[in-house]
């Protein structure tokens, strides 16, 4: 019989497998269409790297947990921003797009600060899912036409950062094919591995007797942000950098209203949730894309100093937990 320590490091190995098949398959259909990498990073690979937190919280309200299901939507965010974009900004710095600025970190700001105000009241209803869903529509319809918008520069941009391997491939419907196979094996792989990581992670929470808020917060929100960060270390690895940034931010966003939205809507009863998290998590879940929004602006650039501090700010934040919680 596996230990959940093996099934734990059996889940990190498909995600990595996965992760890679995610980028390649993402970055090759965006050079064959001249799409952004940045628009492909915020609605294709965010949603495909989000989906391990929808059967989270699917399984979690199903199962009348709505601490777990709350606390892995505000943990992983809180993940994305401060561990895994820090640590991608440590490695190189990142460039800021005038489109992240102008939209993506506002949403980001709103979804968060949203999903902290519909939660005051220690529920989230049907009818706020529904709101989160509708919200989750306009904004893949206003980044659509932004995108559109910028395209000369981006693809430009594109050609610049990857150089002539970038060229588009060669058409055909095979190829094309070949390559949205590839983006969907990427997805799977990515799910699977992130459902055996999880598993693991969970039981072995419960070997030591933390609560399902904690586990949600640490375990469950590290384990299904690991297909963000494997994807997003491979991107910063290939310079690949406005797929970096937004699959984080893309994730972040569709994570509230998404995600959330999804499992609020399909829960039997309005989602419940501890005092801790509304008084604390959410709170810290809120002010961090609040402190994103004059980084993205200094220079346009998150350098490698900022990256630091937002790693150090995770392990404060991780620190206070383990402290507090268990």
């Amino acid at each position: 019989m596996l230990t959940p320590a093996l099934i734990f490091l059996g889940g990190l190995a498909t995600i990595l497998f996965g992760a890679e098949w995610l980028l390649r398959g993402a970055t090759r259909i965006a050079t064959r269409f001249g799409i952004s990498p940045l628009l492909i990073g915020l609605t294709v690979v965010s949603v495909g790297t989000s989906t391990p937190e929808l059967a989270v919280g699917l399984t979690a309200v199903a199962e009348q947990k709505g601490s777990l299901a709350v606390g892995n939507i505000a943990g992983t965010n809180i993940v994305n921003i401060l561990l895994i974009l820090g640590l991608s900004a440590a490695i190189r710095p990142l460039p800021t797009r005038l489109l992240s600025v102008r939209l993506d970190v506002p949403m980001m700001i709103v979804t968060a600060v949203g999903m902290l105000v519909m939660a005051l009241d220690g529920v989230l209803s049907r009818a706020e899912g529904a709101v989160m869903l509708a919200a989750a529509v306009l904004y893949t319809i206003a980044i659509v036409y932004l995108s559109r918008i910028e395209q000369v520069a981006i693809r430009r941009q594109f050609a610049h950062a990857l150089g002539p391997a970038a060229a588009p491939p060669p058409a055909g419907l095979g190829a094309g094919l070949i390559e949205v196979l590839q983006l969907i094996a990427g997805m799977v792989l990515t799910v699977l591995g992130a459902e055996l990581l999880v598993g693991g992670a969970v039981q072995i929470a419960r070997d030591f007797g933390v609560s399902e808020a904690f586990v949600g917060l640490t375990i469950v929100a590290i384990g299904t942000s690991a297909p963000e960060l494997v994807t997003t270390l491979i991107a910063t690895a290939r310079n690949d950098r406005d797929v970096a940034i937004g699959n984080l931010i893309g994730s972040s966003i569709y994570n509230v209203l998404c995600i959330l939205g999804l499992t609020v809507m399909a829960a039997p009863q309005p989602v419940e949730f501890s005092r801790d998290l509304l008084w604390f998590d959410l709170p810290v879940a809120a002010l961090v894309p609040i402190v994103c929004l004059p980084v993205f602006r200094s220079d346009r650039m998150v350098s490698r100093r900022e990256g630091l501090m937002f790693v150090a700010a995770y392990l404060v934040y991780l620190g206070w937990l383990l402290a507090t919680r268990t």
